[in-house]
């Protein structure tokens, strides 16, 4: 398979901070009862580095996930995501952010169901205005590289579930995003085929130079990253011994 060609004007050069989360903390307030959800949680993630977040059900991973994706809001500190702070940013602002910077991948695929796989991976570059023809040759090259070119006209529900989860990979990093957030990527699938697409995600990664945060329950994947950070009743440890 060929090799995905960067887009020159995307990511960050190098070594620069693609998103950064400083003093972040969540806490709801539900019926009289506060709860904790986040606490001063800190850190940077650079173009082109992995980063994986562990820790219990419960700890904090999703919240953070969700909340440096700007599809949450923080209660304190702040968020920038390619030197753009997201608190300071209107709706249509962090929408425009999350197109162009950011890429997502869930544990269930969340494809349309009444599209094609190709229609899928189309639609962020839609979204963004890019014209038909353009979106469906990008689209159609990615899904050839992460081995979906002979199902591109399949829709999700006549894909197996890793075929879905590659799908899910391809719209993920079609608009060649700064960093892809993944929430238990491959937390739906067997171990075979988990393995796959961890092997793809870290190949694209290398390929393209997007960053990834991955929340996961599984050791083996957070081993590969490039650093690791363990939440523990929402604190952040980093580095830790997972």
């Amino acid at each position: 398979m060929n090799k995905i060609a960067m887009n020159p004007t995307s990511p960050p050069p190098a070594g620069e901070n693609v998103l950064r989360a400083s003093h972040v903390a969540k806490t709801y307030d539900e019926g009289g009862l506060r709860t904790e959800v986040l606490s001063d949680v800190s850190f940077s993630l650079k173009r082109g580095e992995t980063m994986a977040i562990v820790g219990a059900s419960g700890s904090g991973k999703s919240t953070l996930l969700h909340i440096i994706g700007g599809l949450d809001t923080l209660t304190a500190g702040e968020v920038e995501v390619d030197g753009r702070v997201l608190s300071k940013l209107s709706d249509a602002e962090r929408g425009r952010v999350r197109n162009r910077s950011l890429g997502f991948i869930y544990q269930f695929h969340h494809l349309l169901p009444e599209f094609t796989a190709l229609e899928n991976v189309c639609m962020p570059l839609l979204i963004r205005g890019t014209a038909i023809a353009e979106a469906q040759q990008q689209a159609t090259a990615l899904l050839e590289r992460v081995g979906l070119g002979k199902r591109a006209h399949h829709k999700p529900s006549e894909l197996s579930g890793g075929e879905r989860q590659r799908c899910a990979v391809a719209r993920a990093l079609v608009t060649r995003p700064a960093c892809v957030l993944g929430d238990e990527p491959t937390g739906n699938l067997d171990e075979g085929n988990a393995a796959q697409v961890y092997a793809l995600m870290l190949e694209l990664n290398r390929e393209i130079g997007t960053s990834f945060i991955l929340v996961t329950h599984d050791t083996r994947l957070a081993a590969r990253m490039d650093r690791t950070l363990v939440l523990h009743n929402g604190v952040l440890q980093e580095d830790a011994t997972v």
